[in-house]
């Protein structure tokens, strides 16, 4: 019913705000995204996080990129600026007719629906980065390090995921909520309180809990970078995750 559940809210979410339910910010909701400012938020994140990867002496190759968790593509008409091929996923089908309408790839991005607790269409071993913001938050714990294992899988020998996940709470009002209230209480005061179109869950993931996921693969973290660009009411941290034959040439 996690499954079930999340696209059937994203699906809504996407029908109605679809720019403020991937990215929400002061003054944006009711469609009131520049879309122009929507998108470059979205340049200068890849391009930052990208940049790490010198830093922490990953070298993956430029060729294929998934944007996990797509929304409506702010990242992945990013990513296509620097890879060849960006596979552009979603459970949401909405949200991924807004992909299509605003895609600025030129043709570099393929949009892909993708409603199980796998990323079974793509092969083993495929993709050279996994990118993903925003998104593990918003599943349950257990289905977020599901979708953890599955960055493993099809990361190239050389490949690497960077992703973002919700650390905990802060001491906001809503910060607080989030610690002490259980999630039907809040779906409920999201929906009836606040007016959204549809509920967003949020779920912390800590650093064991993505070890716990990797555990049964050959990849590791290989850094953390403390992220807290987007505000809000939760702290976040952004994950790189580097395949077993990228560990050994970074220490070599």
């Amino acid at each position: 019913m996690d499954l079930e559940e999340l696209r059937d809210d994203w699906t809504r979410l996407g029908a109605e705000d679809p720019l403020w339910a991937v990215y929400v910010a002061p003054g944006t909701r009711g469609g009131r995204w520049n879309v122009d400012d929507f998108f470059a938020l979205g340049s200068q994140e890849a391009a930052s996080a990208l940049g790490e990867l010198d830093r922490l002496g990953l070298c993956p190759g430029r060729n294929v990129a998934v944007d996990f968790g797509c929304g409506v593509g702010r990242l992945s008409a990013a990513l296509a600026q620097h890879f060849a091929e960006v596979i552009a996923v979603d459970i949401s089908p909405t949200m991924l007719e807004q992909a299509r309408r605003l895609d600025r790839s030129e043709g570099r991005c393929r949009f892909v629906l993708n409603d199980s607790d796998n990323l079974a269409f793509l092969a083993d071993g495929s993709v050279d980065v996994v990118y993903s913001s925003l998104v593990l938050q918003h599943m349950s714990p257990q289905l977020a390090a599901r979708y953890v294992r599955e960055f493993a899988r099809v990361l190239a020998h050389d490949g690497v995921a960077i992703f973002q996940v919700a650390s905990r709470p802060t001491m906001s009002l809503k910060g607080l909520a989030f610690r002490i209230a259980p999630w039907p209480v809040i779906r409920w005061a999201q929906r009836r309180l606040l007016g959204y179109p549809a509920p967003m869950r949020m779920n912390g993931l800590s650093r064991s809990a993505i070890e716990n996921a990797l555990d049964s693969t050959d990849a590791r973290i290989v850094g953390v970078i403390r992220d807290e660009s987007y505000g809000g009411h939760w702290h976040y941290d952004r994950y790189y995750v580097a395949a077993a034959d990228e560990r050994r040439h970074q220490a070599g």
